[in-house]
């Protein structure tokens, strides 16, 4: 009457076990996706943490910026710190030492700066800065408020394009090729320095190479240095010839020198002569006044050793023989010869 109730009763006896496994399941999938959730609180916080760390090496600063006060803090320098995530924003700039080059160099940044000078002519070169970043708070807060990581690509290239071209259109190309060209350089390298410490940047260094002009000024400089060369040239052959000139001018003051030199000494040696000759007469004079018949002697001693007799001609009034002179008188013997003084020669004037 109440019926078979065993095939019931044998479904639920199966039936319980699965639901026990069921519930198992639920259990462990609710546990996974508290152990998920769990785990991704502690990443977001771990991340927010790992956000909040910043490690500055020692050739960079930080700027930070506040977020809520719209404002930048004194900038972070090297060591480890730590920020508001969200509330605070970080930004790393390299303070160690950059260049960029504008020219056909490697790795140049655009093409060489071309330039009017103030004479027309068109002067190509290439350019290359080295520079850094200022380390200062204010200076560094300034090249971030104006021009932020970009300032090279924005500022740097730009600016120094510009006052390069400016400083050479105050000089004409033939300074600029000359002599002023170093005078140029200190010039350009002036105004980009303090261009750049203005926006917070230090120059270190500004080079200038390959200049180059245009083909019709080259030309007119070929056509002035061979110009010059030449002049050059035909002064040297004057002053040649005036090296001859004076040359042969010393030659000549020299020939008349020596002239002068031998005519004085011809004239000295007739004066000395002449007096030698005066002071000799006046000491035969003086022997002929102590001896009158001296004259004679010599005379006669002159006369060859076998002549006894001399014949003068008639208008002579005197003839002598040996016999006439034998018995001469006595030398006074209280005779004293007159000193003959040692001729000196005149002085030259």
């Amino acid at each position: 009457m109440y019926g078979n109730f065993s095939g019931p009763k044998m479904y639920l006896a199966k039936l319980v076990p699965d639901m026990k496994f069921v519930g198992i399941f639920y259990i462990i999938i609710g546990a996974l996706y508290c152990l998920t959730i769990i785990g991704a609180i502690i990443g977001g916080v771990l991340t927010l943490v790992s956000q909040g760390i910043v490690v500055v090496e020692t050739a960079q600063r930080v700027v930070v910026f506040q977020t809520l006060g719209g404002t930048l803090q004194e900038p972070l320098g090297p060591g480890t710190h730590i920020i508001i995530p969200g509330l605070q924003q970080a930004t790393v700039y390299s303070v160690a030492q950059q260049n960029v080059t504008m020219g056909n160099e490697v790795g140049g940044s655009g093409d060489p700066i071309t330039a009017l000078t103030i004479d027309g002519q068109t002067v190509t070169f290439d350019i290359t800065v080295l520079y850094s970043v200022n380390t200062d708070s204010e200076s560094l807060n300034t090249l971030h408020q104006r021009w932020n990581v970009n300032y090279e690509e924005n500022f740097v290239i730009p600016t120094v394009r510009n006052l390069a071209r400016e400083v050479v259109s105050g000089y004409k190309a033939a300074d600029i090729y000359g002599a002023e060209r170093g005078a140029m350089e200190d010039t350009m390298q002036t105004r980009i320095l303090d261009r750049f410490a203005s926006e917070g940047l230090i120059l270190t260094d500004l080079q200038i190479r390959d200049i180059e002009f245009s083909q019709a000024f080259a030309d007119a400089i070929e056509r002035a240095q061979i110009a010059a060369q030449e002049a050059e040239q035909a002064n040297l052959r004057v002053q040649q010839r005036q090296a001859e000139a004076r040359q042969v001018e010393a030659v000549a003051i020299g020939e008349a020198q020596a002239a002068i030199a031998r005519a004085d000494g011809e004239a000295q040696a007739t004066i000395i002569r002449a007096q030698a000759e005066a002071e000799a007469l006046a000491l035969i004079s003086a022997q002929l006044k102590a001896n009158p018949l001296l004259i004679q002697y010599q005379w006669i001693v002159s006369l060859a050793p076998t002549v006894t007799t001399a014949v003068i001609p008639s208008n002579s009034p005197f003839l002598f023989d040996f016999n006439s002179i034998t018995d001469l008188p006595e030398a006074d013997e209280n005779f004293v010869p007159p000193v003959v003084p040692t001729p000196e020669p005149t002085p030259r004037p």
